[in-house]
C-alpha cells in the first residue's frame, strides 16, 4: 500500500523537478537558466537529476534505455526532462542493441549518446557491447544499476558473492569506471567521464554505476558549477628533437617505404597524400580508413594483413622501413607481428607511448598524426627531399600488383552465380553481392556498415571509397550484429543519412530485434541479408587449416523475408539470383520509408570465384607455430 506522505513527497518532487526542466527549456539551456536567474546556481536536487543535468550540459541528449528495477529513478528523471524537450529518449528491446546503437552514432555523426540499464544482467548485455566502443576507440557514456550500499543483503542481480563493488571491477577492467556511493561526488564521476568520452585521441567507454539507493539520495543546495564542461585538449605535434633527425635520416636512405594508416591519422589525410609523395611511399590502411585516401590514388594499395589484398600483403611484405601512423597493430592488421619481415626500422606515429613502441627498431615521434606529419613534411623539405618526378621501381612494382588484384577481383565480379549444393540452385557469390551493394550505396551517398564474417572480410576487400564516412566495417571487436543495430543510429541523429547494413544469417540473428525497434524509432536504412546458412568465415579457415568444416553451419531453412514482413512497417524483399535482381530490390528498399530488409542466397563452397581469399598470416589454429616462428625470426 502506498504511504500517503510519501505520494505527497513524489508529487512535490515531480513538480520541482518539471519546473525546473521547463524553466531550463525555455531559457535554452543550463547556463542561460542560471545566468537569467530561471534557475539558482544552488539547488536541491537528486543525484539521478544531478547526472542527467551533467550529461545535458556535457550535450548528452540521446538515451537508450531499457529500463528495469534497478534504473527507476533514472528513468523518471528521464521521462520529465524528454517533456521538456530537452532530451529524447529510446526504450529498445536489448541492451547490445542500444550500445552498437549509441557507439554508430558517435562513430559516423559525432553525437553523443548515453546507454541506460538496470542491473545485473542487462549491464552485462551492454557491457559486452562496449567492447565496440573500447576496440574502436568511441566515446559512450554507460549508466548502470548496481547494488545498494547498505549491504541489508543480497540483491537481486547482482554478482552472487560476498564482496563489495563486483560490477565496478568488471567495468574497469573495460576500460573507466565509477560508483556513486557518494552522491556528493557526482562531480568527479562526470569530469572523469568527459576525459574519457571526449577524450582527443583515444576514447572510449564511461560506465556510471548507481546503487540503488543513492540514485534518490537528496544533494542539498547542490552547486551547478561543480557539473564538469569543456573539452580535453589535443596533444599536438611530437616535440621537436633528436627523434625527427632519426626518422628523417632513415626516409632518406629507405628504398621502399610503406606506410600503414591507423585510426590516428582520420583528420589528416591530406598531410598523409604530401608525405606520400614526398617520401616515394605507398599506403596500406587498416579496415578501419578506407577513403582516407581516394580508392583510385596511385599509392593506394588498399588493406593489408591475414585478410588483405594482393597488393596491400605485397607491400608489406617488400619494405625496408616501416611509417605506421595511428595504428594499435592488431593481429589480423599486420600479420601477427609478421606482416614486415624485410622492414629494418620503424618509424611510429601515435600519441599513445605503448603504441608508438610497438615494435622494436622503432623512432617514436609521440604525437598527432596531423601536426607531427607537417613538421616531419618540413624537416624532410629541409634536407632536400623532393616528390619524384618518374614513377620509381618500389611504386611501379606495388602498382604492378594493384593491377593484378583489380583484375582479380574483377574475374570474379564477372562470374557473378555459382551453383550451391545447399540452395541447389545457381545463386549470387559474395563478392559479386557486395560490389552491387557497396556501388549502389555509393551512388546513393548512404552510409555502409559491415558486419562481422565473409562480409566484413570481402566487404573491406571490395569497397571503393573515395572518402572517410561511407564504410564503416566494426573490425576492432569484430561483433555481430553491430551493422544491423547501428541502423538505429539513423533515428538518433540530427544529422540524416540513409544506412545499409550489409550482415550474414549468423549476424542478423544476433540482433533481429532493430526491426521492432527500427520501425518504433523511424531508423532509416536497409538490412542486406547475405545468406549462406552457415559461419561462412570460420567454416573458411577450418576448411583452410584442418581441411575440414565442423559445428558452422545449419540445416534449418529460414524465410527472412517473411521474418521481416511479420513486423508491420518494415519493407521485405526478395533480392534475387542475379546482380540485376538485387539492384531493384535495393531500389524498392530505398523507396520505402523506414527500415527495409532484402534477403539474398549466397554462394558458399570450393570454387575459387566464390570469394576473395585471404593472403597474410595469423596467429591462430594450426598455424600457430609456423607464425611465431617467423615473429621471432624477423625480431621486429
Amino acid at each position: 500500500m502506498k504511504d500517503h506522505d510519501s505520494g505527497r513527497s513524489a508529487d512535490a518532487l515531480t513538480r520541482v523537478r518539471t519546473e525546473r526542466a521547463q524553466a531550463i527549456a525555455a531559457a535554452g539551456g543550463i547556463e542561460r537558466a542560471v545566468a537569467r536567474g530561471a534557475v539558482p546556481r544552488r539547488i536541491d536536487t537528486t543525484l539521478s537529476e544531478a547526472i542527467v543535468l551533467g550529461l545535458l550540459r556535457q550535450e548528452v541528449t540521446r538515451f537508450l534505455c531499457v529500463l528495469g528495477h534497478g534504473s527507476t529513478e533514472v528513468g523518471e528523471v528521464l521521462r520529465i526532462y524528454a517533456d521538456a524537450g530537452l532530451l529524447e529518449t529510446y526504450n529498445v528491446r536489448h541492451e547490445t542493441e542500444a550500445s552498437h546503437a549509441a557507439a554508430a552514432l558517435r562513430w559516423v555523426t559525432g553525437e553523443k549518446a548515453a546507454v541506460v540499464t538496470s542491473i545485473g544482467p542487462g549491464a552485462l548485455h551492454a557491457l559486452a557491447g562496449s567492447l565496440v566502443p573500447a576496440s574502436d576507440g568511441l566515446g559512450v557514456w554507460y549508466l548502470f544499476g548496481d547494488e545498494t550500499t547498505e549491504d541489508e543483503g543480497p540483491n537481486m542481480q547482482q554478482i552472487p558473492k560476498h564482496e563489495q563493488n563486483l560490477f565496478l571491477r568488471l567495468c574497469a577492467t573495460m576500460g573507466d569506471a565509477y560508483t556513486l556511493h557518494t552522491p556528493e561526488a557526482v562531480g568527479t564521476a562526470l569530469r572523469r567521464g568527459l576525459v574519457t568520452v571526449d577524450h582527443p585521441h583515444r576514447p572510449g567507454p564511461f560506465y556510471l554505476l548507481l546503487p540503488l539507493n543513492t540514485q534518490t539520495a537528496v544533494l542539498e543546495a547542490f552547486n551547478l558549477d561543480e557539473l564538469p564542461v569543456g573539452t580535453p585538449p589535443r596533444l599536438g605535434a611530437a616535440p621537436a628533437g633528436r627523434a625527427y633527425v632519426e626518422a628523417t635520416d632513415a626516409l632518406l636512405q629507405a628504398q621502399r617505404i610503406v606506410v600503414k594508416v591507423g585510426g590516428g591519422v582520420r583528420e589528416a589525410g591530406s598531410r598523409l597524400v604530401e608525405f606520400l609523395e614526398l617520401i616515394d611511399g605507398v599506403a596500406v590502411l587498416s579496415p578501419l580508413m578506407t577513403g582516407v585516401i581516394p580508392f583510385a590514388h596511385p599509392r593506394n594499395m588498399l588493406v593489408g594483413g591475414s585478410k588483405g589484398t594482393l597488393c596491400g600483403n605485397y607491400a608489406m611484405e617488400g619494405a625496408d622501413l616501416l611509417v605506421a601512423i595511428g595504428s594499435r597493430s592488431v593481429c589480423q592488421s599486420d600479420s601477427s607481428r609478421t606482416g614486415y619481415p624485410a622492414v629494418k626500422h620503424v618509424i611510429n606515429i601515435n600519441t599513445d607511448v605503448r603504441a608508438a613502441m610497438h615494435y622494436s627498431k622503432t623512432t617514436a615521434l609521440v604525437g598527432d598524426a596531423g601536426p607531427t606529419l607537417e613538421r616531419l613534411i618540413q624537416e624532410l623539405k629541409d634536407r632536400g627531399a623532393a616528390a619524384p618526378r618518374a614513377t620509381s621501381p618500389w611504386l611501379a612494382a606495388c602498382r604492378a600488383e594493384r593491377e593484378k588484384w583489380e583484375a582479380y577481383k574483377r574475374e570474379r565480379y564477372e562470374a557473378p552465380t555459382l551453383h550451391d549444393e545447399v540452395w541447389k540452385e545457381s545463386v549470387l557469390t559474395q563478392p559479386a553481392a557486395i560490389k552491387v551493394a557497396t556501388d549502389w550505396a555509393r551512388e546513393r551517398d548512404a552510409v555502409t556498415f559491415f558486419d562481422a564474417g565473409d562480409v566484413q572480410a570481402n566487404g573491406f576487400q571490395i569497397v571503393e571509397d573515395d572518402r572517410l564516412g561511407r564504410t564503416f566495417s566494426e573490425t576492432g571487436a569484430s561483433y555481430m550484429g553491430f551493422a544491423v543495430s547501428a541502423l538505429l543510429a539513423t533515428s538518433l541523429t540530427t544529422k540524416p543519412f540513409y544506412g545499409l547494413a550489409v550482415t550474414g544469417d549468423g549476424s542478423f540473428t544476433m540482433n533481429p530485434q532493430i526491426l521492432i525497434d527500427g520501425v518504433q524509432h523511424g531508423a532509416h536504412g536497409c538490412i542486406l541479408l547475405l545468406d549462406n546458412r552457415r559461419m561462412g568465415a570460420i567454416a573458411a579457415l577450418q576448411t583452410a587449416q584442418y581441411d575440414q568444416e565442423y559445428a558452422t553451419g545449419d540445416r534449418v531453412e529460414v524465410d527472412y523475408v517473411a521474418w521481416a514482413r511479420a513486423v508491420a512497417g518494415v519493407g521485405a524483399f526478395d533480392g534475387g539470383r542475379s546482380p540485376q535482381a538485387l539492384r531493384d530490390a535495393l531500389d524498392r528498399a530505398f523507396a520505402h520509408e523506414g527500415i527495409s530488409l532484402v534477403s539474398v542466397p549466397v554462394y558458399y563452397g570450393p570454387h575459387s570465384l566464390g570469394g576473395l581469399g585471404a593472403f597474410g598470416r595469423w596467429n591462430v589454429g594450426n598455424w600457430v607455430q609456423e607464425t611465431q616462428r617467423l615473429r621471432h625470426t624477423t625480431g621486429l
